[in-house]
């Protein structure tokens, strides 16, 4: 089976939905010899910051001389950058070879796992057989019951709570913080978020935690001209490569989590100024013009990407294409995004599950009715180009994706 067709058969499971639950890959994972208990977890939680936290961690890890595997989602360009050995990603053979092995297992035994729980059982695997001494280790939604919670991890980092996944998660932060935390075990816990409803959800699980923004409440910092966050702490410099004060409490709880497992501030120093993160604030093109791309498919973190446009450009300078998929809070995000932005574009996600065309999207929110619809990217790229503006593209990854993609198949 070749990489397009094991493919193909993986994303058709994303149409079996989300189920919840941990038996699935608790059977996948016990007939395959629990590959998850062979090496060190840093497992992390959280409605943001994930991504940013865990290459934090495993860059600091790699120049510590540790191999390191990483698991993030979702992807932005292609399946293999979920699944990471020291920034290298799993080949397209190797894809084949452990689905292939996955799906003997599954229907010798009958069982009906989902995409993510299939993938997450090929992760461990990977990462066993490549001899991995670290496994960076990113949830893909909630925490209690997602696949990754299979694993007892050194340390259980939660990056922050807020409203996302609602009709999964719960309507309220308490609801929320409670699944999230469902990642703590035995093992020490930092926190980067003082939100009382995620305090109390962690104190009623350990007493062994660390609330990294009272620990490190005098922490100064500034954001650089070339998009670069300088961080001091206790009289020492860490020039962090990603752009934004909410980078700071990214950057801190896995700091406080590296220094629980004795990773030198040296090691920290030098690989927090090499970081890249696609998707968060990345700047796609520094030429004229300016071209900045960010998922921000949640509130909260259109919100930082506000706090990052405005303190660099003013709203009339901007111009943003968008695209929001239907189980997202369109109305907030949008709101947000209005803040810095006067002039949108709506266009299409319809080719994506769960997505629609710029004009649906358009009918489905309010305030919104004077703006511009363009379903073909590349051609609203074109129109923001004309408005010799700053260009933020945003609000799902999936939209990030077909960007790069388009852009590359011109």
């Amino acid at each position: 089976m070749n990489i397009d067709k094991t493919l193909e058969e993986l994303y058709s499971l994303t149409n079996m939905g989300i189920k919840l639950g941990l038996d699935n890959i608790k059977n996948i994972l016990k007939l395959m010899g629990n590959p998850q208990d062979n090496y060190k977890i840093l497992h992390i939680a959280g409605t943001n910051g994930k991504g940013s936290t865990a290459t934090i961690l495993e860059a600091s890890l790699l120049e510590a001389g540790y191999k390191v595997g990483k698991y993030t989602s979702p992807h932005i360009e292609k399946f293999n950058e979920r699944i990471v050995v020291n920034r290298e990603q799993i080949s397209d053979e190797r894809i084949c070879s452990y689905y292939k092995k996955i799906r003997t297992l599954i229907e010798v035994n009958d069982l009906h796992p989902t995409f993510f729980e299939i993938t997450t059982a090929m992760m461990f695997d990977y990462f066993k057989d490549c001899g991995c001494e670290y496994v960076v280790l990113e949830t893909g939604l909630g925490g209690r019951f997602d696949a990754t919670n299979v694993c007892h991890p050194e340390i259980s980092i939660i990056t922050n709570i807020s409203m996302d996944h609602i009709n999964i998660l719960g309507d309220n932060l308490t609801d929320i913080a409670r699944e999230k935390c469902g990642i703590i075990k035995d093992s020490p816990v930092v926190i980067a978020d003082s939100k009382p409803e995620l305090i109390t959800a962690v104190e009623k699980k350990t007493k062994d935690y660390v609330d990294v923004l009272k620990k490190y409440r005098n922490v100064k910092f500034e954001l650089t001209e070339d998009f670069g966050t300088t961080i001091y702490i206790d009289n020492m410099e860490f020039n962090l490569s990603l752009y934004g004060e909410y980078q700071i409490n990214n950057f801190l709880g896995a700091y406080e989590a590296l220094k629980k497992i004795g990773i030198s501030n040296k090691n920290i120093q030098d690989a927090v100024s090499k970081v890249f993160w696609p998707g968060r604030f990345e700047i796609y093109s520094k030429e004229d013009p300016i071209v900045i791309l960010d998922g921000a498919h949640n509130v909260d973190a259109a919100s930082r990407l506000k706090e990052n446009i405005l303190s660099k450009y003013r709203k009339n300078g901007v111009v943003t294409l968008v695209s929001i998929l239907e189980d997202k809070d369109r109305d907030g995000i949008l709101e947000e995004i209005s803040k810095f932005s006067d002039e949108i574009i709506f266009t299409s996600l319809e080719d994506f599950h769960r997505g629609t065309s710029g004009s649906q999207l358009l009918d489905l929110v309010s305030d919104f009715k004077d703006q511009i619809v363009e379903d073909n990217l590349i051609k609203a790229f074109e129109l923001a180009k004309k408005t010799k503006k700053v260009i933020v593209i945003c609000g799902s990854f999936y939209l990030l994706s077909k960007f790069k993609k388009s852009i590359q198949m011109r």
